[in-house]
């Protein structure tokens, strides 16, 4: 489920990855509302869906979110349900990333406490009695999730109206709706981690973006396995991110380039 802001600069490196497992995807599409995708790749071709215009820091974030889960869950073959934008690559090839998320028994979104003003210091207390502090959580929008999870998401209607009546910038809807919503119920269906890799070491409200001159092949390898571990169905793996943003378009041309040697496909 791609949410994007128009083009898709890495429309030839996804269809790479997906060439040949045409029967284990379906795209779907969340543009500009008057946004024609000029998709003359097969598998983006006719997959937008309805939207609406989205704007950064608003609730619109979170029914875009929610528009893609309702979509993708009317083909009831759809198991895994994975979100990503225009600046998202796959740092590993189609059949280890389809194995790593059917073959998992927990959902991949991350939710933590986090006690400062950017967590807890977001949190509205006339949320309360529905939503208490000690549940607020927050984490990456950029979340993948099991089919079962996905449909309590876009049934619920109690726990989102409360966000977009009191979580409202400098409170993030997309950080802290579906983590809290996750914490508060579904917790045991959580891996409480993202398969999404980012880089936030230059500080400030949005990630580092990576051109074309950052894209080595030490540098894709150190995403694919960075030397820390995590929980994969209660045991320990290396694989912790299958994907990982947010690269610039310039980027295109040497991530094709080492597809093929470092990603496998």
């Amino acid at each position: 489920m791609f949410i994007t802001r128009g083009p898709l600069p890495f429309m030839p490196l996804w269809e790479r990855f997906f060439k040949d497992h045409d029967k284990y995807f379906s795209i779907y599409l969340h543009t500009p509302p008057d946004y024609h995708l000029n998709a003359s790749i097969d598998s983006f071709h006719g997959r937008q869906i309805p939207s609406q215009r989205v704007e950064w820091g608003t609730v619109s974030l979170a029914d875009a979110e929610r528009r893609l889960l309702a979509n993708a869950l009317l083909d009831f073959s759809n198991e895994r349900f994975v979100l990503l934008s225009e600046s998202c690559i796959p740092v590993y090839n189609f059949p280890t990333v389809y194995k790593y998320l059917i073959g998992s028994s927990y959902s991949f979104v991350e939710s933590y406490d986090d006690p400062t003003r950017y967590g807890r210091g977001r949190y509205n207390r006339r949320m309360l009695p529905h939503i208490k502090l000690y549940q607020w959580r927050k984490g990456s929008q950029w979340f993948e999730m099991q089919r079962s999870v996905a449909t309590y998401i876009v049934s619920d209607t109690k726990y989102y109206n409360l966000f977009k009546k009191y979580c409202k910038p400098a409170c993030y809807p997309d950080e802290h709706y579906i983590p809290t919503f996750l914490n508060m119920f579904h917790g045991s269906m959580n891996a409480n981690r993202t398969v999404t890799w980012v880089d936030w070491s230059m500080g400030g409200p949005h990630p580092a973006m990576h051109e074309g001159v950052n894209v080595t092949e030490g540098f894709i390898q150190a995403i694919r396995n960075n030397g820390t571990l995590c929980a994969y169905n209660d045991k320990l793996t290396s694989v912790c991110y299958l994907f990982a943003r947010k690269f610039a378009p310039s980027a295109l041309e040497p991530l094709l380039n080492l597809s093929s040697t470092v990603m496998n496909f």
